[in-house]
């Protein structure tokens, strides 16, 4: 699928086929500088876009920032229905001696008339600005007393109008609130909490003051992180190759995962949060399951460095034969992760999947991601990688993990006869602990596995219509194993055992990792292929996202580009009107 290298015009694409269409690029929706010049990306930082929706009665409510260089630029964004027209920017500002890096909008207070868009710099401030009133209203870090590093990432915290968070390539992240100062004076710090690999401090000071925490998180540059849809949970990936999921209110580590080399750059969601996908410089994009704090497969289609996943929500399908309620169980698994129910229908439906009464429900994610390579893929996450209920042709891909210490299904040693009551309710015993020489001591199991247990019952009593009793049993083996690396972390000191402590070294031994639940070999785990694999751009790209009539991407020359979705290209192209420089409205 993929297409070839070269830096010819041919190459590039300009239009692709999934199931569900036609996607086409809009070239006369192209954003970037008002001169349309391809910027020189030489040693400058990623060219990034935020979108925020102001709700203004035109129906034409999109806005869209993003940073070239030394430029910031906030445009009226037409999208699929009207031509871009650049020479009118509603603000434009260009920085000396720094660079903006990233930004983010507020998207709780947005409205026509003010905006709070926040922008990280490479020198380490935080800027917020109101692109509409044109006012610049605060400055953060700006002595630099808090941080001296590039700021990485910058979001607004989920659900609050003055809470934000900062990560560095320093590998600290910041809590701040809009309303506080930094001070005059660089910052004092009390521990709050210590855990595998990351340390949290509140501020020490007679009145309050920013940063109001401080995270130390791993080894490197803090590369990216992203909240959870419900807002609870902080995933974060760094340089040293570690995703790490925080509990974000109570400040614990709810799993651990390794990539297979190099680091980390890029980490999203699943609209559910179920699942989080990362991509980075093992050119691999890694899905792992928030529930059962495990790799459950790879994809393997860029030639370099991955530098954005995303999660398609318009593009996640989930087809009922008959509309169901909610079992037990499934209630129960809801209020263990994810507490509040949420009103998005798509979420609601994507957590039926786990309550099956009569008639299954088919669930396929879609996410994309774009790399250094210049590519754009499309992947679909599909039932047999999320739900393997059979031993499938491609079964030994899930069971070469445990040939070590378990014989394959189908030889007698599953002993399927037994096991029957594990599945439908395994809070009856904890499973036999593996002889793994590095594992934890077993009174950690038991500790581990009772945690364990009460989301395998959620998941198996969801899943074991589908499921053969002996693929449960070594999914319940592996849990245990994986729980053992990572929910008992919490609630271990910094006196853990060197295994664990594997991650505060300043080198990682890969050797170590390779193999674990931490980060399983290639054969272990289900390997997908991109549904599409295009080179769209002639220099990397930066920037994937999805909307619901296009999909949105950009390349370090500074132009971000449009794409509409199948039967979405509207009066623009069809009737070829793009040239005039205004467009028709559909």
């Amino acid at each position: 699928a993929a297409e070839g290298g070269g830096k010819e015009m041919n190459e590039i694409k300009t239009q692709f086929t999934t199931r569900e269409g036609l996607y086409k690029l809009l070239s006369h929706s192209e954003y970037s500088r008002p001169n349309r010049v391809p910027f020189n990306s030489q040693g400058s930082n990623p060219v990034r876009v935020s979108f925020v929706n102001v709700n203004d009665q035109s129906g034409n409510g999109d806005r869209l920032c993003f940073n070239v260089g030394r430029e910031l630029y906030f445009y009226i964004y037409k999208g699929v229905r009207k031509a871009a027209d650049l020479s009118k920017p509603i603000d434009k500002r260009i920085y000396k001696g720094t660079q903006p890096t990233c930004h983010d909008f507020n998207h709780l207070t947005a409205t026509a008339e003010s905006v709070s868009l926040l922008v990280g710099f490479s020198a380490g401030q935080v800027q917020l600005i109101d692109p509409i009133k044109k006012e610049t209203s605060k400055l953060f870090n700006e002595e630099r007393l808090i941080d001296k590093s590039r700021v990485t990432c910058v979001k607004w915290v989920p659900g609050s109008e003055s809470l934000f968070l900062v990560a560095h390539s320093s590998g600290n992240m910041y809590l701040y609130n809009v309303e506080h100062t930094c001070g005059t004076t660089a910052p004092h710090y009390q521990l709050l909490k210590q855990g595998e690999s990351f340390a949290v401090h509140t501020c020490k000071s007679k009145s309050t003051r920013n940063p109001l925490l401080k995270w130390t998180v791993g080894e490197g540059a803090l590369n990216e992180f992203a909240f959870s849809p419900d807002g609870k949970y902080l995933a974060c990936v760094s340089q040293d190759g570690f995703l790490r999921v925080f509990n974000f209110d109570s400040v614990e580590l709810h799993g651990t995962m390794k990539s297979y080399f190099g680091g980390l750059l890029c980490v999203c969601w699943s609209p559910d949060g179920k699942y989080i996908v990362t991509g980075g410089e093992d050119d691999l994009v890694t899905v792992w399951s928030f529930v059962d704090c495990r790799v459950i497969a790879r994809g393997h289609g860029h030639k370099s460095w991955v530098s954005v996943v995303a999660f398609d929500p318009y593009t996640t399908s989930v087809e009922e034969s008959d509309p169901m309620e909610f079992s037990g169980s499934d209630e129960d698994f809801q209020d263990l992760h994810f507490g509040r129910d949420r009103a998005n229908s798509t979420q609601s439906r994507l957590s039926k999947r786990n309550s099956t009464d009569s008639r299954p429900v088919s669930v396929t994610y879609r996410f994309g991601s774009v790399g250094q390579d210049t590519q754009l893929c499309l992947w679909d996450l599909t039932e047999d990688i999320l739900f393997p209920h059979q031993p499938l042709s491609r079964a030994r891909t899930h069971t070469n993990v445990m040939n070590a210490t378990s014989p394959p299904a189908g030889s007698g040693g599953a002993n399927p006869g037994s096991n029957g009551n594990s599945i439908t309710t395994p809070g009856n015993s904890v499973p036999p602990p593996l002889p793994r020489s590095n594992s934890l001591p077993h009174s950690a199991v038991s500790n581990a596995g009772s945690k364990s247990s009460v989301m395998d019952g959620a998941i198996a009593s969801g899943v074991s219509k589908f499921a053969t009793l002996s693929l449960h049993d070594r999914k319940e083996r592996h849990h245990e194993k994986d729980h053992k690396r990572n929910h008992s972390m919490g609630h271990i000191s910094s006196k853990s055992s060197d295994k664990l402590n594997l991650v505060t070294k300043t080198k990682t031994d890969p050797a170590k990792t390779l193999g674990t639940p931490l980060c399983p070999r290639m054969e272990d785990v289900p390997l997908l292929e991109p549904l599409i694999c295009k080179k769209i751009a002639h220099e990397r790209l930066t920037v994937l996202i999805f909307l619901e009539d296009c999909i949105v991407t950009a390349c370090q020359e500074g132009f971000i580009c449009t794409w509409a979705r199948p039967g979405k290209v509207g009066l623009l192209s069809s009737q070829n009107q793009a040239n005039s420089p205004s467009g028709t409205v559909v």
